[in-house]
C-alpha cells in the first residue's frame, strides 16, 4: 500500500510539473502573439492597421457596420428582431419624491389598492388583480404554442390578462388564461363571432411601436408549416397582413367595426393599439370619437419578432413623451376614468411601471420583459450556442424543449413579484392605491423633461413654506 501511495505521489509531482509546465509555456504563447498583434497596431499604417476598423466603428456604430452586411447579403429589406437599440429617451428620466415628514409614508400593515379596471364604461369591464397585463406576441408567427400557454396560465394565476396577438386563435390559450384579451389582427383569420364571444377585450390592431401601421409578409417555409398545423392557409407560399383593415378604406368606417365588436362579444371592452407619433392626438381622438373603451399607447421603444430598422429607429415617439402627452389629452377632454390607457414599449422594470401610472396611464403592457420571465433558465437549453429566443419562438431550434409547467411558475413569480414591488412604492409616496400616484408624486433629472412632462425639475429649489402647515 505504502508503494503505491508513492506511486501515486510522483505521478501526482509529474502532473503537476507538466501543467505548470504548460502554463508558463502558454503564458509565453500568448504574450509572444499579444505583442506582436499590438506591436502591429502600433507600427502599421492606419490604411493596413486593424484599428481602422475600430475607428471607423465608432464613428460609423457596430450595429450600422452590421446590418450593412447583412443588406448586402440579402439583397432585402432585413427583419431585426426584439426592438431598436437606440437609446430614447427614458423613464429613467423621471424619479419619485419621497414621503416621510412633509408627507407621511404608509405603514406595511395597510392593505393597498392595485385592483384595475379596462373599460368602466363598458357593459363587460375587464377587472384586472393589478396594473401590468401581458402584450400580444403572435403564436405561430412569434412565439411557440407552448409559451403562449405558460404566459396565460401564469397571468391567470396572478388575476390579470394575456393577449391573443396577431397569431391564430389557440383554444388551448384560450382555457388557460382567466382573462384574454383577443386582438382583432389585419390578418384574414379568426375573426369569426364564435371566436370573438370569447374574448374578455378585444383590441383591434391599428399599428404598433416597432411597425409603425404597415403590414407584413410571412414567407418562412418553417413558420407556414407551423400556422398550417393550427388552421387551413389561404396560401402556401404566404400569409399576409394588410396595412389596414381590408374594408376600412376610411376612418369613418372605425364607428361601426367597434360597434358591431361590441355587439358580438356581449359588451366587452373594446379597444385600439395605436403606434405613438406626432399625430397623436389626432388619432386618439379619432379612435374615441368611434366609441373605444380604451388606447394601449405603444411607444418607439416597442419590440417584435421582426420587423425593418427604418421602422424601429426612425419612425413614432418614446413611450415617455407619448403616455405625457395621451393621460394629458385624456384628462383636458373629461376622459380620464371614461377611456383606459394602457402603456406600451420599452416598460422594463417595475419603477417604469408606476410612473407610466404617474403619467396617466391605468395599466402596461409588458412584452420583452415577460418573454424573458417566461423563459427564466430554460434560456440555457439554448445558450451558449443559440440564441436565448431559440427556446420560446415557435421556429426555435430548442422551441420543443421548453416548459409549459415551468415557465408558467415563472411568469406567475414575476408578475407578483412586480406587483408587490410596485405596492412599495405606492407606500413609500405615502399613498393606498396604485392609480392615486400621479404628476405630483414626480420630478424630472433634465429641465427639457421636467418642462414637456409638466413636473418639477431635481436641481430646482421648492418654496419651504409650501411644506409647513
Amino acid at each position: 500500500m505504502r508503494k503505491n501511495n508513492n506511486d501515486w505521489q510522483k505521478y501526482l509531482i509529474g502532473a503537476a510539473a507538466m501543467a505548470a509546465g504548460g502554463i508558463m509555456f502558454g503564458r509565453r504563447l500568448f504574450n509572444w502573439q499579444f505583442d506582436k498583434a499590438l506591436g502591429r497596431i502600433m507600427i502599421d499604417p492606419y490604411h493596413e492597421n486593424l484599428w481602422e476598423f475600430i475607428s471607423a466603428s465608432m464613428r460609423v456604430g457596430v450595429q450600422n457596420i452590421a446590418e450593412t452586411n447583412l443588406r448586402a447579403e440579402e439583397g432585402k429589406v432585413i427583419q431585426r428582431p426584439l426592438g431598436s437599440p437606440k437609446k430614447f429617451p427614458r423613464m429613467d428620466e423621471l424619479m419619485f419624491r419621497t414621503a416621510q415628514l412633509k408627507s407621511l409614508p404608509e405603514n406595511e400593515s395597510v392593505p393597498l389598492n392595485l385592483t384595475t379596471i379596462i373599460g368602466p364604461q363598458a357593459a363587460r369591464p375587464l377587472e384586472l388583480s393589478m396594473p401590468i397585463m401581458i402584450s400580444g406576441m403572435a403564436g405561430g408567427l412569434a412565439l411557440s404554442k407552448k409559451v403562449k400557454i405558460a404566459l396565460a396560465k401564469g397571468s391567470g394565476m396572478a388575476g390579470t390578462s394575456t393577449n391573443s396577438g396577431e397569431g391564430p386563435f389557440y383554444q388551448a390559450e384560450r382555457n388557460a388564461a382567466k382573462k384574454l384579451v383577443i386582438q382583432y389582427t389585419k390578418y384574414l383569420w379568426y375573426k369569426e363571432p364564435e371566436y370573438l364571444k370569447q374574448a374578455d377585450a378585444i383590441e383591434m390592431h391599428m399599428g404598433q411601436g416597432a411597425t409603425g401601421g404597415i403590414g407584413h409578409t410571412v414567407k418562412d417555409k418553417k413558420l407556414l408549416k407551423i400556422l398550417a398545423k393550427e388552421m387551413p392557409l389561404p396560401s402556401k407560399k404566404a400569409v399576409i397582413s394588410t396595412a389596414r383593415y381590408p374594408d376600412m378604406d376610411k376612418p369613418n368606417k372605425i364607428p361601426k367595426l367597434v360597434e358591431e365588436l361590441k355587439h358580438i362579444a356581449g359588451g366587452v371592452p373594446v379597444g385600439a393599439k395605436l403606434a405613438a407619433s406626432q399625430s397623436l392626438e389626432a388619432d386618439l381622438d379619432i379612435a374615441i370619437r368611434a366609441g373605444v373603451d380604451f388606447i394601449a399607447i405603444c411607444g418607439a421603444e416597442a419590440a417584435t419578432h421582426g420587423s425593418p430598422p427604418i421602422i424601429q429607429d426612425d419612425f413614432g415617439i418614446p413611450t415617455l413623451y407619448a403616455v405625457s402627452r395621451a393621460g394629458r389629452y385624456l384628462k383636458e377632454n373629461g376622459l380620464k376614468n371614461k377611456v383606459s390607457l394602457i402603456a406600451t414599449g420599452g416598460l422594463f422594470k417595475p419603477g417604469d411601471f408606476l410612473k407610466a401610472l404617474a403619467l396617466g396611464a391605468d395599466a402596461v403592457y409588458i412584452g420583452s420583459m415577460a418573454l424573458f420571465a417566461v423563459s427564466h433558465d430554460q434560456v440555457l437549453k439554448s445558450l451558449p450556442f443559440e440564441p436565448p429566443t431559440q427556446v420560446a419562438f415557435a421556429d426555435g431550434k430548442q422551441a420543443n424543449k421548453f416548459s409549459v409547467k415551468k415557465g408558467t411558475q415563472a411568469i406567475y413569480k414575476y408578475l407578483m413579484s412586480c406587483a408587490d414591488e410596485m405596492g412599495e412604492g405606492v407606500r413609500a409616496l405615502g399613498k393606498r392605491d396604485v392609480h392615486d400616484v400621479g404628476l405630483e408624486d414626480l420630478c424630472a433629472l433634465d429641465k427639457d423633461i421636467a418642462d414637456i412632462i409638466g413636473v418639477p425639475f431635481a436641481g430646482q429649489s421648492v418654496d419651504i413654506k409650501q411644506g409647513l402647515t
